[in-house]
């Protein structure tokens, strides 16, 4: 057994009797399927390990939201008012422009009150929203705490198993906020010559978090993405993984292949379990149930 992997289940010792866990999906750099892996490691969780999963869009572009609702249903909630991720984070009374009723506004929200839309039965969503990047997020204010204050609140009520957090490739506030929420964190990482450089950038900003705010922030693996098993460039990215001082031994043993279907089938919220290529249904429920077994959910 791993150095890594008995860190993971020293620390999980402590903390067995705590049912939710919370994991990041966080890298540098865009393009890597973090959004892809986030969405579907939620999804996998629900329908394969029956799991109650809470996916959370802190991405201002909400690209994961889109993975799940469709155009006209995200707009008709937002009509109904249903909340959004702006609700964890803005503490001002917000202006509401409508055709009919005109200008309204809406009081901020409790963090206890908040409420996740349904996917279905195991899935639920706290949808991101553009609106993300107004809120003022200024040093000082302690906003950033506020995700955590909602995911404890959950952890206190025992409303899920586990929540999942997509979040932006930027070192920003809204990272910090998913960091600080955070029991682990998983990093995708698409095989190509930058990546050395990205993961490196990240493990440095990361380390800052956790000093910075007293985080007891786990990376639960690597997941190679996008990946084309026979080139030079995937054996590189494992070679790289695997012979790193910080990295060696956090790499997820499956990989998710390059499929431009994925990509087709999100924009129509069609999720990998959902598309007719075995290869990979395999790859997405391997690697779910790899994090499984390390950030102890199951035995």
């Amino acid at each position: 057994m791993s150095d890594f992997t008995d860190e993971i289940l020293a620390d999980n010792n402590q903390i067995r009797g705590v049912k939710l866990k919370v994991i990041s999906f966080v890298n540098m750099k865009g393009g890597v399927a973090k959004t892809t892996l986030s969405v579907n490691f939620a999804d996998c969780l629900s329908r394969r390990h029956d799991l109650k999963v809470l996916l959370v869009d802190v991405d201002p572009q909400f690209n994961a939201t889109q993975c799940l609702v469709n155009g006209e249903d995200y707009k008709t909630k937002c009509k109904e008012k249903r909340h959004t991720i702006v609700d964890i984070f803005d503490d001002s009374p917000r202006p509401i422009v409508g055709s009919v009723d005109g200008v309204a506004v809406r009081e901020p929200v409790d963090v206890e009150n908040i409420v996740p839309w349904r996917i279905n039965d195991l899935l639920f969503l706290l949808p991101g929203a553009l609106e993300l990047h107004l809120v003022d997020m200024a040093p000082g204010q302690g906003k950033e705490h506020k995700l955590k204050l909602y995911t404890d609140h959950l952890r206190k009520n025992d409303n899920y198993d586990v929540v999942v957090i997509d979040t932006p490739p930027t070192p920003s506030a809204w990272m910090s906020a998913a960091l600080i929420a955070s029991d682990f964190y998983i990093v995708p990482l698409k095989p190509e010559p930058l990546s050395a450089t990205g993961i490196d950038l990240l493990k440095s900003v990361i380390k800052k978090r956790k000093k910075n705010y007293g985080l007891k922030l786990q990376c639960a693996g690597v997941v190679l993405a996008i990946a084309e098993e026979n080139t030079i460039v995937f054996q590189d990215a494992i070679r790289f993984i695997d012979n790193n001082e910080f990295w060696k031994g956090k790499r997820i043993s499956r990989h998710l292949p390059k499929r431009t279907i994925v990509a087709r089938k999100q924009g129509e919220q069609g999720l990998i379990l959902d598309i007719n290529d075995k290869k990979l249904k395999l790859s997405i429920t391997s690697i779910t149930n790899e994090i499984v077994k390390r950030i102890g959910l199951k035995d």
